[in-house]
């Protein structure tokens, strides 16, 4: 079985800052991890390939840095690493992220399951795993907290409600989006961490990938954040200790007022 599992590189912060000439996030000088939802599906692709055998490949886009991130992958348990890397893939938005990503997993000869954290903390959009199903034209199902069966290229999962969970039943390949509920993710090994020290790092640019400038990164993106900032919060209230009654129509005069 080939198992892909797509991670992002994010900051290490909730202070997240945009440029404000170019509308993406500043990198220099903060911290960067492995999208905490992301070590999830890294976790399951490897549980995966440990019960069924087979490889996990692990892909990311980005600058030149998220190969610490895959690096990482390796020392956990990944056992290949590609990097989608080139300037043209800069301020790409969820839509032309999951165009470039597919269009890279086009150019891998076969998959069974690729596999994505539920969202990614610096964004929270939960949208490029379906983004890339929908591009590669194959099924998706999201916020799943088990995998029951693989077989006869089916998977039966079970997919997390507000009410309780669904069970799936779909053909492979298809994309996959994990909640924390699923597993609960490994360390990296000692011997995890030589490996990743030597393992090769394939790349891939636009050029490679057969893309039109104008479809990826900035250019190619229909949403653009114009500015992120953290609201300030605001506790201003009213204390009144008097008999319930006018209690009472103190409260319905405040909802009359708002309701205008």
């Amino acid at each position: 079985m080939n198992i892909l599992v797509c991670i992002k590189q994010v900051p290490d912060t909730t202070e997240i800052k945009i440029d404000p000439k170019t509308n993406t996030l500043i990198r220099e000088g903060v911290e960067s991890i492995i999208n905490p939802f992301d070590l999830y599906a890294i976790e399951e692709a490897i549980r995966l390939k440990e019960q069924f055998g087979g490889k996990v490949t692990a892909i990311s886009m980005g600058p030149p840095q998220v190969e610490s991130a895959l690096r990482e992958s390796i020392a956990i348990g990944v056992d290949e690493i590609l990097l989608l890397t080139d300037r043209k893939f800069a301020g790409a938005d969820t839509w032309a992220t999951s165009l470039t990503l597919a269009a890279a997993i086009r150019k891998i000869d076969e998959y069974d399951i690729i596999l994505f954290g539920q969202q990614a903390i610096d964004g929270d959009t939960a949208q490029v795993g379906p983004g890339v199903a929908a591009h590669l034209g194959i099924p998706q199902t999201g916020f799943v907290k088990k995998i029951e069966e693989v077989k006869d290229s089916r998977i039966i999962l079970q997919r997390l409600m507000e009410d309780g969970y669904d069970r799936i039943d779909m053909p492979l390949p298809a994309v996959i989006t994990v909640v924390k509920e699923i597993n609960e993710p490994r360390l990296p090994s000692l011997r995890g961490k030589r490996n990743a020290k030597k393992a090769e790092l394939r790349t891939r640019t636009a050029a490679d990938l057969n893309l039109d400038e104008n479809e990826i990164g900035l250019n190619g993106s229909p949403t653009q954040v114009i500015k992120i900032f953290s609201p300030d919060l605001q506790k201003d209230g009213e204390k009144y200790e008097l008999p319930t009654e006018e209690l009472v129509e103190i409260l319905y005069n405040k909802l009359k007022e708002l309701g205008k």
